[in-house]
């Protein structure tokens, strides 16, 4: 019975959030989101990066190990990726295929990891969605425009804060005590503005090819976790740290693809990016509480 009132307690507030946007994204369809959006990309972000990375106990060796797991995943992810996509007959694999590879780790595994493993989880969970930041400013781009742009990283503040993170981390420098209660702050302000603006987007976004969504979601939702345990067993994981691993592995689409691909991308490409942001996000509902079950039960501390 614990480990119902775990998974509840985990699962509950994250839920619960974004059920607040949704209901003001569905009372108010004009409402505006950009504060959101900038906070979290320009303050947010990078604080919740730097907080999570160098605050909550976390090893650089530990750092650069998931970091390295977790770009096997998307690889892996790729690969699958790819293959749906031929599948499903689609005329421009490239530019679909960021929602299939780069899953929603901060929006909603950073909380969901947060809460299931305290500040330890998400230490670990901080290191893999800083891949995934990198990954959407540079690959996530790439694919969107068909040409590398440098100065979108260049202009992207969480790239600082990881390569700052990651030194501080590198050399065992202490933060001041001052550095460290405000980046927490700015940290769970935004974990609740992501939330709440992830439901706003999903009374937004539409499904224009539901099949086809159905399907590229169906692959993003399961075949992310099992790609999660067949890391877990090569590399012989255990603990909290494998369990993070498995529930960022099983996260659904990333609502920054559609942000990537409305900026880059023709609107067709950007709708059918769109329909598997919502249809793998509604799925998640039903995966996520299965796979956080297991985490919690086979890989604990």
């Amino acid at each position: 019975m614990d480990i119902y009132i775990k998974l509840f307690e985990v699962l509950f507030p994250v839920f619960f959030v974004i059920g607040i946007g949704y209901y003001l994204g569905k009372k108010n369809p004009k409402i505006d989101t950009s504060f959101i959006t900038n906070f979290a990309a320009n303050i947010g972000t990078p604080a919740m990066i730097i907080f999570a990375v160098t605050s909550t106990g976390i090893t650089f060796d530990i750092f650069k190990e998931y970091f390295w797991y977790y770009l096997l995943a998307i690889i892996s992810f790729a690969i699958v990726g790819i293959a749906t996509l031929y599948f499903l007959k689609t005329k421009d694999i490239i530019r679909e295929l960021p929602p299939l590879i780069l899953p929603n780790t901060g929006n909603m595994g950073v909380p969901i990891c947060l809460f299931a493993y305290g500040t330890e989880g998400l230490g670990v969970s901080a290191s893999i969605t800083s891949l995934i930041i990198l990954f959407h400013f540079t690959v996530g781009v790439f694919l969107a425009d068909r040409k590398f742009n440098l100065n979108v990283i260049l202009k992207n503040p969480p790239f600082y804060s990881i390569i700052f993170s990651a030194l501080i981390l590198y050399y065992s420098i202490s933060l001041p005590t001052v550095v460290i209660n405000t980046t927490e702050w700015l940290m769970y302000a935004t974990i609740f503005l992501i939330l709440m603006s992830l439901g706003i987007a999903l009374t937004r976004l539409k499904v224009f090819s539901f099949k086809k969504a159905f399907v590229s979601s169906l692959v993003r939702m399961i075949i992310g976790p099992l790609i999660g345990f067949i890391i877990i067993y090569m590399f012989d994981l255990t603990g909290f740290a494998a369990g993070v691993l498995l529930i960022q592995c099983s996260m659904p689409s990333a609502v920054l693809n559609y942000l990537v691909g409305s900026m880059y991308s023709p609107k067709k490409i950007v709708d059918s990016v769109a329909s598997t942001i919502v249809v793998s996000t509604l799925m998640s509902f039903i995966t996520v509480p299965i796979i956080v079950y297991i985490a919690l039960r086979y890989f604990s501390f």
